[in-house]
């Protein structure tokens, strides 16, 4: 086979020479005789224009416009228009897809750079003192596109520190029983403080949630935590059955309590109305006698024998004019009946 060795020559020009320059590709095609050349170059200029000159930005997103790298401002959905050839650039930001960052030992980025790079980020030390496993989920989305493009350099980064150190604050000031058992409120409480330091840190990320997952302790200290538990379960059961007896002896020793003051003031009261009946009716008898005093004597004289004689057993007649006593002993034998 033949070398054509002036054409492997021009080859090799062109290649040091590099890519040919717009004006030799202009010359070429001046050069070239096609039917309304330059009308076809008019039409693909305006293409690429065109092409570069309008965009579209979805419902569910924002176009943050740069100016030579600068930003210049922020479009709404629909369809806009901007400096075309790279003068303006448009960067897309869904603001209304909720992201998620999940803290536990299966995700991903558990590693924390605070705890050497090698321990787990759920790894916690409580406000007793304990140590818990405390994994949680936080869900974002971008609310200011321009502080998440512009003022943070890496947005995710500062996010997941913020968060563990947030979560940190939040459980060291409760105890474990408290984490344990009391996941919405620490959620509550972490979302609120993890959404203020993104603020202050101007990240433009609105928290929308941040869940608790399910909280316990590492295991080489589960069975500890479990003798624990059982010892407060015990003393539980004592404190409940201590405060049972307690409500069944105390009522009934105040039940008791109160029958015996009700019954003395009842028998107080009737001495105080026997009394005040007996001085009522020696008031009256006194009245009585000061009106009539033989006649009152006599009547309380026959009274007083009236209610003495059916008590006695032997009877003795006595006459005042009577030498002699005489025993009356079968007085009223006959009939049973003393008289």
């Amino acid at each position: 086979m033949s070398w054509d060795w002036e054409k492997l020559k021009e080859q090799q020009q062109r290649r040091s020479d590099g890519p040919p320059k717009m004006d030799d590709l202009l010359k070429k095609l001046n050069t070239l005789k096609i039917p309304g050349g330059p009308v076809i170059i008019v039409v693909i200029l305006a293409v690429l224009l065109a092409s570069t000159m309008f965009y579209t930005v979805k419902p569910s997103e924002v176009g943050v416009i740069q100016r030579f790298g600068r930003y210049v401002r922020t479009t709404q959905p629909g369809l806009h228009f901007k400096m075309p050839l790279g003068i303006e650039s448009v960067r897309k930001v869904n603001v209304r897809l909720v992201k998620t960052e999940e803290f536990g030992s299966s995700s991903p980025g558990s590693m924390s750079r605070f705890t050497g790079g090698g321990s787990n980020v759920t790894l916690m030390l409580t406000g007793d003192l304990n140590v818990a496993v405390v994994p949680w989920i936080v869900q974002y989305r971008i609310k200011d596109p321009y502080n998440y493009l512009f003022k943070v350099q890496d947005v995710q980064r500062l996010l997941r520190d913020l968060s563990e150190a947030t979560m940190r604050l939040v459980v060291g000031d409760r105890s474990l029983d408290d984490i344990i058992s009391k996941r919405d409120e620490i959620a509550v409480s972490a979302q609120e403080a993890l959404q203020r330091e993104l603020d202050q840190a101007e990240t433009g990320i609105q928290v929308v949630t941040v869940e608790m997952k399910k909280t316990d302790v590492p295991e080489p200290v589960q069975p500890s935590l479990n003798e624990v538990n059982q010892a407060t379960q015990e003393k539980e059961q004592l404190i409940y059955q201590a405060k049972e007896d307690y409500n069944k002896a105390i009522p009934a020793a105040r039940g008791e309590a109160e029958r015996t003051i009700r019954a003395s003031e009842g028998y107080a009261l009737d001495r105080v109305n026997r009394a005040k009946g007996d001085a009522s009716r020696f008031s009256a008898l006194y009245a009585e006698y000061a009106k009539a005093k033989d006649i009152t004597r006599r009547r309380l004289y026959l009274e007083t024998l009236n209610e003495l004689y059916p008590k006695l057993q032997q009877k003795y007649i006595v006459d005042a004019d009577q030498k002699n006593l005489l025993p009356l002993l079968n007085l009223g034998k006959q009939d049973g009946v003393a008289k």
